[in-house]
């Protein structure tokens, strides 16, 4: 629903999808904890895609500057996701799902029905598990830890503090 632009695909509609498993993932490039998802769903995504596995990025960004397609675009290469992304810059898809989480993950069965879902970093195993059930083969082996490179998001946040690094 109002999707504005597709990355690394044509465009997808939940028909196109019908028979596959798949895993709707609502990201914003910004945010660390999407970032250090992505480590996860590369797994995923090489491990199962000959499987019948999908993974739909549904980028919805949380501020302004997210919003700008060239941006999306590099951040895509720049993280190197490389399944379809779906821009979703006024929300309406991330409106559609109800969804109030980034990261947060929707696992679609072959009838495109929710099987199943995570919301925040973590569970990395339960998806694994949910997505391998559904595809009725072994579980991936996943990365045990997701480093992050200092210059994967631009995200700062700046307090009262002035940004001092003070706690509390």
């Amino acid at each position: 629903v109002g999707i504005d632009a597709w990355l690394n695909s044509a465009p997808l509609t939940l028909a196109d999808l019908k028979g596959k498993v798949v895993l709707i993932d609502f990201w914003t490039f910004s945010c660390v904890n999407c970032v250090r998802t992505i480590p996860h769903l590369q797994v995923l995504y090489n491990d199962y895609k000959n499987d019948g596995f999908v993974i739909v990025g549904v980028h919805s960004p949380e501020f302004d500057f997210e919003k700008v397609e060239a941006n999306v675009a590099a951040a895509v290469k720049r993280l190197g996701v490389t399944w379809p992304v779906a821009v979703d810059s006024d929300m309406d898809t991330w409106n559609a799902y109800q969804n109030e989480y980034w990261p947060a993950e929707y696992l679609l069965d072959q009838q495109g029905r929710v099987a199943y879902t995570s919301f925040g970093e973590g569970d990395y195993a339960q998806t694994d598990a949910a997505v391998a059930q559904l595809l009725g083969v072994k579980t991936a082996a996943l990365p045990s830890s997701t480093p992050v490179p200092d210059d994967t998001t631009p995200e700062l946040y700046v307090g009262s503090d002035g940004g001092r690094g003070q706690l509390a």
